[in-house]
């Protein structure tokens, strides 16, 4: 790739900083703020952790960054890009990035072969960052709340919170960060909530929502009612069911069994769900070593039946956990930094998301952490994983 190829196209990465408010002082402020927020991304995308890393690796390619970005005070240290993480407001700094996620879900469906019109998944689940506690200002680890398109592996917005018992609060934050339209959400059972369930009926998607005995009226309505019909298979009422296939190995035997019916007419207080429209239930069987564990989870949802697309649903929202929360611990070892300051441990929290989401758009075969390592070491593979093309 030429150097002129690699100016025009960070160029095009530096535009999506340029309207964000510097909040330094005008006093010895030498470094451009997209040139340092572009560096940033890059260093964790190539392997840092933090302003160390990022400075260090910025060093260390300074042929590259010298000549493609506006540095007219050479590199920036690593106390310059310390402040300007701990400073700039997490909420503007994560939305310079919105027009970047559109057009990589854009590209995304395109290769998919996914219609504008078909409707994709979205998981809103929490991670717990064990490390970020802080407690000489009293503060335990930082709780991070994603949105995560699971079709697409990407990280569309984040909120951070103190606790996990604050994501009640954090979701409708969360929520009014991204696009729902056409989009089925799924969320844990802290979250299911009557105002986050009109929340997502209004931005025109469509929630399955765990349903535990937080929601105590509701939840014993749907167990008597899965009781009462069990017995006939639901034949009852309109109903649908899926037997997933079986799985062995290693002494023992899983299968699910997916059942959606319609919300009965005899249940009560169900008008304050805006759009409820089915119960679902997913029972759980395990075999091992000849012991038999059953477990059985029950779902609300605004999706008509449709059993197939239940069924999904519920399996992608464990993506989340199993792709991005795991990738963030494998790659990023993000359990074990210890970033304490919140406005810096969140800034870079998204970085790390972000990273994550190109990662996962680059067609390599080699791993996450592989191709991460590959972005340190050759400029032209970073350069790919950026979007960035030879002209």
């Amino acid at each position: 790739m030429s150097r002129s190829d690699v100016n025009i196209g960070l160029s095009e990465i530096v535009c999506h900083f340029e309207e964000l408010e510097d909040p330094r002082s005008t006093i010895n402020r030498l470094h451009p703020l997209p040139s340092v927020l572009t560096i940033s991304l890059m260093g964790v995308l190539a392997g840092a952790d933090g302003p160390t890393g990022i400075s260090k690796w910025a060093v260390a390619k300074k042929h590259l960054l010298l000549q493609a970005l506006d540095l007219p005070h050479g590199i920036p240290s690593r106390d310059v890009i310390r402040r300007v993480l701990s400073a700039v407001k997490v909420g503007a700094f994560q939305s310079c990035f919105v027009c970047w996620l559109n057009s990589l879900r854009d590209a995304a469906r395109e290769k998919a072969g996914i219609s504008a019109e078909e409707k994709t998944h979205m998981a809103i689940d929490g991670k717990t960052m064990k490390r970020s506690h802080n407690r000489a200002k009293g503060l335990g680890p930082m709780h991070m709340v994603s949105a995560w398109l699971s079709e697409f592996g990407l990280t569309m917005a984040q909120v951070a919170t103190e606790e996990k018992s604050n994501e009640i609060t954090a979701i409708p934050e969360l929520m009014r960060l991204i696009d729902l339209k056409g989009a089925i959400i799924t969320i844990d059972a802290m979250g299911t909530q009557v105002a986050i369930a009109e929340q997502i009926v209004e931005g025109k998607g469509d929630f399955i929502m765990a349903l535990k005995a937080n929601q105590d009226g509701l939840f014993q309505q749907v167990m008597n009612c899965v009781d009462e019909h069990i017995s006939d298979d639901f034949a009852r009422i309109p109903s649908q069911r899926l037997e997933d296939d079986t799985k062995k190995g290693h002494g023992r035997m899983d299968s699910r069994t997916y059942i959606q019916f319609e919300v009965p007419n005899t249940f009560t207080g169900t008008s304050r769900w805006k759009g409820l429209k089915t119960i679902g239930v997913v029972v759980y069987q395990s075999v091992v070593k000849g012991e038999e564990k059953i477990n059985i989870r029950y779902f609300i949802s605004s999706l008509p039946l449709g059993i197939e697309q239940f069924s999904k649903a519920v399996r992608k929202h464990w993506g989340i956990e199993t792709t991005c929360h795991w990738s963030l611990d494998v790659t990023y070892g993000e359990d074990g930094l210890r970033t304490r300051q919140r406005t810096i441990a969140e800034n870079l929290a998204w970085l790390r998301r972000f990273t994550l989401s190109l990662l996962k758009q680059h067609p390599g075969k080699d791993s996450l952490a592989m191709k991460r390592r590959i972005c340190g070491w050759n400029d032209d593979f970073l350069m790919q994983v950026l979007g960035i093309k030879a002209i």
